[in-house]
């Protein structure tokens, strides 16, 4: 058993999520201050929810983040 895997007295398991989110129409509009506001809006829900962000990036027209729950 892995230290990355969830247990508890009847399961082991590994819940990952891959989430891409794009703007309307892809346009770039994920720039500057809304691209850090963004982000920082992203951690703070995961944080909040307990999510662990394993990787995630904010480009100017889309999002990606793979996330880690249980």
């Amino acid at each position: 058993m892995s230290k990355d895997q969830w247990t508890n007295s009847y399961t082991v398991s590994r819940l990952t999520a891959h989430l891409v989110w794009s703007t309307k129409y892809r346009y770039s509009v994920l720039k500057g201050d809304l691209r850090i506001r963004c982000r920082g809006m992203l951690i703070q829900v995961c944080e909040s929810e307990d999510i662990n962000i394993l990787k995630g990036f904010v480009s100017k027209n889309h999002v990606h983040m793979h996330l880690e729950y249980n």
